[in-house]
């Protein structure tokens, strides 16, 4: 069974890893079916191999910070609240995770502190909704 310690980490490891650009271990906290969902740009990717190339090419140099994680008592669901730092600019945001049986995330949602529109050239990535 998955505890709430378990998720915790796996959350971290996620975006520690993001910060340091370790694909390899951002890779494995993945699950291979994982759905990522962009609410506020209306864009989800199916699957580790695009989540994985989206993350590599998203445009910009950014530094995150990881202020806090809650995870459920069933060891299924985490919510963690980043402080992201792109150029001069401190954000906040919001990520919910899904993990499945063997502690992998198979679902992130993100919410970034406004709406935006998507940059081009990630349409191969990505669909529409």
């Amino acid at each position: 069974m998955t505890t709430t310690a378990d998720l915790r980490a796996v959350a971290e490891t996620y975006w520690s890893a993001a910060d340091a650009r370790d694909w390899d271990a951002f890779a494995a906290t993945l699950a291979d079916e994982v759905l990522y969902e962009l609410p506020q740009a209306r864009e989800r990717i199916r699957g580790k191999d695009r989540y994985l190339r989206f993350s590599r090419e998203h445009p910009g140099a950014r530094r995150v910070r990881v202020e806090r994680v809650v995870a459920d008592g069933e060891g299924r669901q985490a919510a963690v609240r980043t402080r992201f730092t792109a150029g001069a600019e401190e954000l906040h945001a919001i990520h919910f995770f899904v993990f499945d049986a063997a502690g992998r995330i198979s679902g992130i949602t993100d919410f970034w502190p406004e709406p935006y529109k998507p940059p081009a050239g990630r349409e191969h990535l990505v669909e529409r909704y």
